[in-house]
């Protein structure tokens, strides 16, 4: 933790929820600060609004509008004399314009500077950014070079191609091309979707690699120009471009290629001065690796850096926007050991992973050394269509990857969760799963092995106890049961 004295704010208002919520509240406490938090009337008796010192009721004509309402969060952290804002992750952390009214408001905002986050927003200015500044980027055409000749030259890419939206993020819009005789078609799906999800049609295309990794790397700036890298994840393990399993130390790379990675994702964020927590992306294939994206926010999967590195990423995102310099320096940090982060979901895999819904009848988190469950959705709640369905994050940690699997398959087993449909039978098969063992997992595993998802039938034995207890809750069932004479009953399982 930081070894700050005097805090130039007492409070921090969290604008977001369920788990990143709580998360950044827990360190918000151990550091002796107070947590404030917004909440729609969806979230009032959420665990996050239960933990903090102060909520604060914000409205919308949606749950999602209210919590993208940067003028009413603003009003929101003056109203609770809150002195900085955190983020957390999706909703305004990554929208330049919420960054800046609140340092107008007079308010440390717990990110980096707006125009860092313009800048790795617009994936093409980022993308020439990167190149222009030597670093690894993967064959492209983007439109906005010359628009008239972008079919031409996407075309002179070479297929498979990847074709991108400008201002995506989160694997939106995103098409694979592998037949070229498709490719204005797929501009055009393209375009319409980077249009509804972003309000902006622009592309780009760039090489796609068969098969590839997806390898990313934590770093951290401060105000005073100093930089470092906190190693990296990988987050190979994927269902339509979002991620379900993340891991550190990536299994795939050697040492050398860790460093060199890591280094240069330093690089990056040092070419641009950057400020605060983020995280570095590249595409790895066949030895090398390439410039994907920068995400100028903490990442959900953040807790893996955290277990290999003992270093608390929201504590330190809080002493860069005190102005405090880094008290890391690159050759004090070391990793030790291996971490992987499972996200639990509301969703079916067998049914194309589609969302569900429901209550939180009965919550059990598994517990255990090296066992943590970041989680925002409490015993007796519920998981509604309003928002993201990711429930919780389980993540473990042993001496090596092997130990560290054995924990996730362990605390899975021991996992409770009862009333919505969940992965969680799929994550235990697939830390069963032979090809996840050895770590032959590229981003486009499970999209193309779809068995992967399909739910095993229960042997008889589950069958019949599954059935029994279906029986007992129904109240004729449990009439009989009960006005069975004790002789009888002591009879046990008889037949005539």
């Amino acid at each position: 933790m930081p070894s700050i004295t005097r805090w130039p704010f007492d409070t921090v208002l969290i604008a977001n929820r369920g788990e990143i919520a709580l998360r950044v509240i827990r360190t918000v406490h151990a550091l002796g600060l107070r947590a404030a938090v917004v909440y729609h009337v969806a979230d009032r008796d959420s665990p996050a609004v239960t933990k903090a010192d102060r909520a604060v009721e914000i409205t919308g004509e949606t749950p999602v509008a209210a919590y993208l309402d940067a003028k009413q969060i603003v009003a929101a952290a003056q109203a609770c004399g809150a002195g900085a804002i955190h983020p957390g992750y999706g909703f305004l952390s990554e929208n330049a314009d919420f960054a800046r009214a609140v340092e107008a408001a007079g308010i440390a905002f717990v990110g980096p500077k707006p125009e860092q986050i313009e800048l790795m927003g617009d994936k093409v200015r980022a993308r020439a950014f990167v190149e222009k500044g030597g670093f690894p980027v993967a064959p492209s055409a983007i439109e906005d070079d010359d628009p008239d000749s972008f079919v031409e030259r996407a075309r002179a890419v070479g297929a498979p191609l990847l074709i991108k939206p400008s201002a995506g993020g989160g694997g939106k819009g995103m098409r694979i091309v592998r037949d070229l005789s498709v490719l204005e078609t797929e501009i055009a799906t393209a375009r319409s979707e980077g249009q509804r999800y972003f309000g902006d049609g622009r592309l780009y295309v760039e090489r796609f690699i068969d098969e590839p990794r997806h390898i990313e790397v934590q770093v951290l700036g401060d105000a005073h120009g100093q930089v470092v890298h906190v190693f990296e994840r990988e987050c190979s393990v994927q269902r339509r471009f979002q991620k379900i399993v993340e891991e550190s130390p990536a299994p795939v790379l050697s040492p050398d290629e860790r460093l060199h990675i890591s280094e240069t994702a330093a690089g990056i964020a040092r070419a641009i001065g950057y400020r605060g927590a983020g995280t570095v992306e590249f595409i790895y294939g066949k030895g090398e690796f390439f410039f994907l994206e920068m995400n100028t926010r903490l990442q959900v999967e953040h807790p893996v850096t955290e277990e290999v590195t003992g270093i608390d990423l929201v504590a330190q995102q809080l002493a860069i926007a005190a102005g405090e310099p880094l008290a890391l320096e690159q050759s004090s940090i070391a990793t030790r050991g291996h971490a992987i982060e499972l996200r639990i979901y509301a969703e079916d895999p067998a049914a194309g992973y589609l969302p569900t819904t429901g209550p939180i009848l009965r919550l059990i988190p598994p517990q255990g050394e090296h066992v943590r469950w970041d989680g925002g959705v409490a015993e007796g709640g519920a998981v509604t269509a309003a928002f993201d369905p990711m429930i919780a994050k389980l993540i473990v940690w042993g001496e090596d990857r092997e130990q560290a699997v054995a924990r996730a398959r362990a605390a899975l087993e021991a996992t409770v969760l009862l009333g919505c449909q969940t992965n969680v039978a799929f994550l235990r098969a697939l830390m069963d799963h032979p090809d996840f063992v050895t770590a032959a997992i590229h981003t486009g595993y499970l999209d193309a092995h779809p068995e992967a998802a399909e739910a095993a039938p229960p042997d008889h034995a589950t069958l019949t106890r599954l059935l029994a207890a279906a029986a007992l809750s129904t109240r004729p069932i449990r009439d009989v049961a009960d006005s069975t004479p004790s002789l009888h009953a002591a009879i046990g399982d008889w037949r005539n």
